[in-house]
């Protein structure tokens, strides 16, 4: 195993081996088999020639088992799902830590079938201590080195992940920031304030950032990697797995973006939204309607006025309204947004028409010049997500 050992003792990887009762009998084996070889290792079982085992045993890792697999310890079928393994996993954690010191106690989640980068943890651990965060995503790389079907599939997913991304970066919001569930992490306070992860079977993610995000700031850690599966999975109803699963099954064009001036749009609003000097709703929604008609419809159906009137009356000082502002158009109402403009005026475009676009717009300057083919070869594709790459952990 290749990774900085410095804070392995002080570490717990806790392994979460979960299914819902209504499961195939594949998936249950396979668990059946990770708890077996866990239960070796946690009570120090070496009668077996077990490499693996051996060197774990003999080790500084720390590892620990949540059993939530076995009959009559499997999840609810009503909620089983990522969320709830992440919760129970995340929750069990509070019961581990030592509260007396004077240390910043860490949740980070990762999925078992990741890899991460030899200096993952002493990153983690030291950025979190030495810039005092609360709240981080982790930088991820989807493996893009072969040139087989999976990895079409997961370039086109990751430069979909990363255009999204970058979108927000160029509107100026404050969620802009990837939601990969493998690679984020907490400490116990904030954990703890936003009242822990949710039971979401898919997006997890995504809402349990977001409610970090309306408390605290959501660094980004770019000197340590996590490099997520590209396998396939229907266990979940959309994510990585889904989205490698359907491509390859050629359900639909995969090689479509949303219009890039959707993104001005929501920069112009979030500009307008959160000037200090405009706290004239009605104003701000007139102005709203000639960025866009169609902004302004949409804030009409959020019942805009009325919401934003109630939350100035009960804010006492500018900080707190611009706060309360930041927390009504969150990263669900600003992913709606986005969804609601591609519905009523700007469709999706050819995925590579869309990044060209945006790379303009974001001043990045592109070298490889692309043909007029509606979709580029492999090798172009991968400059293209190595520059998205790029631009955003520079």
């Amino acid at each position: 195993m290749n990774i900085d050992t410095e804070y392995l003792p002080s570490t717990l990887f806790l392994f979460v081996i979960n299914n819902k009762k209504i499961t195939g009998d594949n998936i249950k084996d396979d668990n059946k088999h990770s708890l077996k070889l866990l239960e070796k290792i946690v009570y120090k079982n070496e009668s077996e020639n077990n490499t693996l085992v051996s060197f774990l045993i003999n080790s500084n890792i720390n590892i620990g088992f949540i059993d939530a697999s076995t009959e009559g310890k499997e999840l609810p079928d009503k909620t089983a799902g990522v969320g709830l393994a992440r919760k129970i996993g995340m929750d069990y954690s509070l019961n581990l830590f030592d509260f007396h010191k004077n240390i910043k106690m860490i949740l980070i989640c990762l999925d078992a079938d990741c890899s991460i980068s030899e200096n993952y943890l002493t990153v983690i651990i030291e950025s979190f201590n030495k810039k005092n965060i609360n709240a981080a995503v982790i930088k991820y790389e989807h493996n893009i080195n072969k040139n087989d079907n999976e990895t079409e599939a997961i370039i086109c997913y990751e430069i979909f992940l990363r255009y999204y991304h970058l979108g927000l970066l160029y509107a100026n919001s404050t969620y802009a920031f990837p939601t990969i569930g493998s690679a984020m992490a907490c400490d116990v306070e904030s954990y703890i304030l936003v009242e822990g992860m949710n039971k979401r079977k898919a997006a997890e993610d995504f809402y349990f950032l977001e409610k970090l995000a309306k408390s605290f700031k959501i660094h980004e850690i770019k000197n340590a990697v996590v490099y997520p599966s590209e396998r396939r999975s229907w266990r979940v109803p959309f994510g990585t797995g889904q989205r490698v699963g359907r491509f390859l099954s050629n359900e639909k064009d995969e090689y479509i973006l949303h219009d890039p001036l959707s993104y001005d749009i929501l920069k112009k609003w979030l500009s307008l939204f959160l000037n200090d000097n405009e706290n004239n709703m009605e104003n701000v929604i007139s102005k709203a309607k000639i960025i866009s008609p169609h902004l302004y419809d949409y804030l009409n159906e959020q019942k805009f006025i009325n919401i934003m009137n109630g939350i100035i009356k009960n804010s006492k000082t500018k900080k707190q309204l611009y706060n309360q502002k930041l927390k009504w158009f969150d990263g669900f109402k600003t992913l709606k947004l986005i969804h609601y403009l591609r519905e009523t005026a700007y469709p999706e475009i050819n995925m590579f028409d869309a990044l060209d676009e945006l790379f303009k717009m974001l001043n990045i300057n592109f070298e490889i010049k692309r043909k007029k083919e509606t979709i580029p070869s492999l090798d172009t594709q991968k400059k293209y997500l190595i520059e998205m790459r790029n631009y955003i952990y520079k």
